[in-house]
């Protein structure tokens, strides 16, 4: 079950909050409806897979209180607020690693065993490992960081063990992220179980953040994504250089818009059940640096491999040689969780690069220009995303010497007017505006800094007349009635970062 599908919004999602209104006055039992809705919107999806979200959860939690019983134990520290020493805090640690290692010990099996085994047959030239038939389950990559999470946290003592098995295992399923994020941190969800507080207000911002991250998805994102897909379906020689700039500007538009609607979506409905998550956007197009589109981009992700394995390596406080080995290490695992494949690897190590040559002078250069940074910073993530989409080295590089090489590239047995019709040439003027264009002048007008805040708190400073004014509300509400009018006139689309 998706989000812009009829069956999410006809039937699910109007049951669970009817539902979880009339139960309101017990707050254990709306939790119980919560994350029995989770598990069954989890089960419709991939049922086969179910019982690995449960065994996460067990496993994890009689972790944690086997970790939190070592942190009781006399002379372990936890009273003084200092990390546990001598037997109990060595228990403490074994317990991390154990628990580690089985949370990744699962997330490589089910996503990276065939990756693993078939570059092994390939350097040792025989089949060493014979490859398997195994289906990625859904948000394993997600429900496994936030795992970590817990336990990393739960070691650090930011966090006290959680005995309630019903809060962890509503903290791994909650359903409006638990497919695609954002990557949740315990110690931000744990306290909205029990103490989060509703309000009328609050719940109309819910809806209003759906429908508009609804909007992205089905209005912009799959209407680039048809012509994204034609283009790529064609053979390399149809390909013409103007062909390859189309797919690449529509390809980036499409993600973004698939995947910051995502989030607008999953924030929205957490905050229709009185949950706030972890925003994962802040206009990455209008970053003026590769840093600062990452500090922008996906940012739940870039805050988790920052806190739990960019500040362990050392960060870079070892020196700039130290410093450059720890970017490379982040950005290689980066890729790699985007995908079981050296394509993703390889993804990651080039946006590893440019961080490089930035922090070794590159900034120094860009910053006399915004123009120019901004420029450089555009063209390097769109080369990226060409790697990103194209699946395989060889038509990348094609797709991308077309890009630079245009002259050499004219002939095609398809015109642009073919592939790509007026309605989707709007949607891409209409996804570039709203990247952050009209947004900066709004911020500049009401004086605000465009590197702070949400995407929603940016928009509100361009229209602070127009939000939650009755002309948004009917602008919402045929937005919606358009969106819907699109998914039923055609096929739904899958979100893009299911695949990760």
């Amino acid at each position: 079950m998706i989000f812009n599908s009829m069956l999410f919004l006809g039937a699910f999602l109007p049951v669970i909050f009817i539902l979880d209104k009339i139960t309101g006055r017990s707050r254990a039992l709306q939790n119980l409806l919560l994350l029995a809705a989770s598990l069954f919107f989890y089960a419709w999806g991939q049922p086969e897979y179910l019982w690995l979200l449960l065994a996460s959860v067990l496993v994890n939690y009689l972790a944690g209180l086997a970790m939190g019983q070592s942190r009781r134990k006399p002379g372990s520290g936890t009273e003084a607020g200092t990390r546990g020493t001598g037997s109990s805090g060595h228990m403490a640690l074994v317990v991390l690693v154990l628990g580690i290692l089985v949370n990744l010990g699962l997330l490589g099996y089910y996503k990276y065993f065939n990756f693993f085994a078939n570059t092994l047959n390939r350097v040792l030239g025989s089949e060493i490992l014979p490859m398997q038939e195994i289906a990625l389950p859904l948000g394993i990559s997600f429900f496994t960081f936030q795992a970590i999470t817990y336990l990393v946290d739960l070691y650090r003592e930011k966090v006290p063990a959680e005995k309630n098995i019903l809060h962890l295992a509503l903290y791994f399923s909650f359903f409006p992220r638990i497919t695609q994020g954002p990557i949740e941190k315990y110690r931000d969800f744990a306290p909205q179980v029990a103490g989060r507080k509703q309000s009328v207000q609050k719940m109309g911002e819910g809806v209003r953040r759906f429908i508009y991250g609804l909007a992205k998805k089905v209005v912009i994102a799959d209407t680039l994504g048809t012509c994204v897909d034609q283009i790529y379906g064609l053979e390399l020689s149809n390909v013409s250089g103007a062909l390859a700039w189309i797919a690449a500007v529509f390809y980036s538009l499409q993600l973004y818009y698939d995947f910051s609607g995502y989030s607008d979506m999953a924030v929205g409905l957490g905050k229709m059940f009185g949950f706030d998550l972890a925003e994962n956007f802040h206009y990455p197009y209008m970053a003026v640096s590769i840093a600062d589109f990452w500090r922008r981009w996906h940012m739940s992700l870039t805050s988790w491999f920052r806190e739990y394995l960019y500040f362990p390596l050392g960060g870079s406080r070892k020196g700039r040689l130290r410093t450059c080995g720890n970017i490379f290490v982040v950005f290689m695992a980066t890729g790699l969780w985007h995908g079981a494949s050296w394509d993703f690897i390889i993804w990651g190590l080039y946006h590893g690069v440019f961080q490089v040559l930035e922090r070794l002078g590159l900034n120094r250069i860009l910053g006399k220009s915004r123009i120019l940074s901004h420029i450089y910073t555009l063209l390097v993530v769109g080369v990226g995303w060409v790697f990103f989409r194209a699946g395989d080295m060889g038509v990348a590089l094609s797709y991308v010497k077309r890009m630079f090489l245009p002259w050499m590239y004219t002939a095609s047995d398809y015109t642009v007017r073919e592939l790509v019709p007026n309605r989707a040439f709007a949607a891409a003027f209409l996804g570039i505006l709203g990247c952050g264009l009209i947004q900066m002048i709004g911020e500049r007008l009401a004086g605000r800094d465009r590197h702070s805040g949400s995407e929603t708190e940016a928009r509100s400073a361009f229209f602070p007349s127009f939000r939650y004014s009755t002309a948004e509300l009917v602008f919402c509400m045929l937005l919606l009635a358009y969106s819907i009018l699109l998914m039923v006139s055609s096929t739904y689309s899958a979100f893009l970062y299911m695949n990760f």
